[in-house]
């Protein structure tokens, strides 16, 4: 007979779990198809066929990583729920919901505004095909069968601490940094900073089931440690990939500035993580 959260105990409302969801239900509750994007059509028409490729470029990189975490991240839902950690269970539940909407939005931008109708994938470079199309679904897909402190650290650390914490993160600073810069396309940005608070839960859920299995399993940073260099390469190897294609680099984009930042987000999760070796679980949120 199955055992009923509510029935015997009801929900920990102070929960770190239930607390993001909580913040979830606040702020993940946004619509894609309410942006105008009337002033970005405008911009758009402004920039040089080099910044329109390049932009587009981010954008089917991001659109694909979106649509890449929405179709494997049920797996991890359902150990989570196997396991009767039900205030987990929830807040992950908001992360369908918010995964498929960046989906969605990056899709209504490459429709409408760049009006981009060629083959998204063909910016899919070596680096981006080995992290999104090869460990991210084989981190997730192994808890099908798995559902070991093992597999569940692996398939975090690429999801959240690698595709989420590092690439996006960067992915990020590199919309901020050209469409910021040049006061570009208002509603995108607006768009982006609703993306970026959605994975902001995202990560700090990542770094409290990390601290959580790492407190219980020290001896799984071994694995955690592997997964984590073997991501960082690969988000290496996309950065490298995207500037060698444009000389010169449109908006004035400088490689050193975008691998820095790559790594000092790897090592800003890296840090957090090393003080769950010493059973201190963080819920200070990302």
């Amino acid at each position: 007979m199955r055992n009923f959260t509510m029935a015997q105990r009801g929900l920990d409302r102070d929960s770190y779990p239930m607390k993001l969801f909580e913040k979830a239900k606040v702020f993940g509750v946004w619509n894609p198809s309410e942006f105008d994007l009337a002033q970005d059509i405008q911009d758009w028409h402004t920039l040089t066929a080099d910044e329109q490729r390049l932009i587009i470029h981010l954008t089917a990189l991001f659109g694909a990583g979106e649509e890449a975490v929405t179709l494997d991240l049920l797996p991890l839902i359902h150990v989570i729920a196997s396991e009767g950690r039900i205030e987990e269970e929830m807040f992950l539940t908001t992360f369908l919901w918010e995964e498929v909407k960046h989906t969605d939005f990056f899709d209504r931008f490459l429709r409408e505004v760049a009006q981009f109708d060629g083959d998204r994938a063909a910016f899919h470079g070596i680096g981006y095909r080995k992290l999104i199309h090869e460990m991210l679904p084989s981190a997730l897909g192994a808890l099908n069968t798995d559902h070991s402190p093992t597999a569940q650290i692996r398939a975090s650390v690429t999801y959240n601490m690698i595709v989420e914490g590092t690439l996006a993160e960067t992915g990020y600073h590199a919309f901020y940094t050209i469409l910021k810069g040049r006061n570009i396309l208002p509603a995108t940005v607006q768009a982006i900073q609703k993306l970026q608070q959605d994975e902001s839960r995202h990560i700090a859920y990542g770094l409290y089931l990390l601290s959580r299995l790492l407190a219980a399993n020290p001896k799984e940073w071994r694995t955690l440690e592997a997964t984590m260099v073997q991501g960082l390469l690969h988000v290496n190897a996309i950065i490298n990939d995207i500037f060698s294609q444009y000389k010169p680099m449109p908006f004035n984009l400088n490689i050193t500035t975008f691998l820095m930042y790559a790594l000092s987000q790897y090592q800003k999760r890296h840090h957090r993580l090393s003080q769950a070796r010493k059973g201190k679980i963080q819920l200070d949120g990302e």
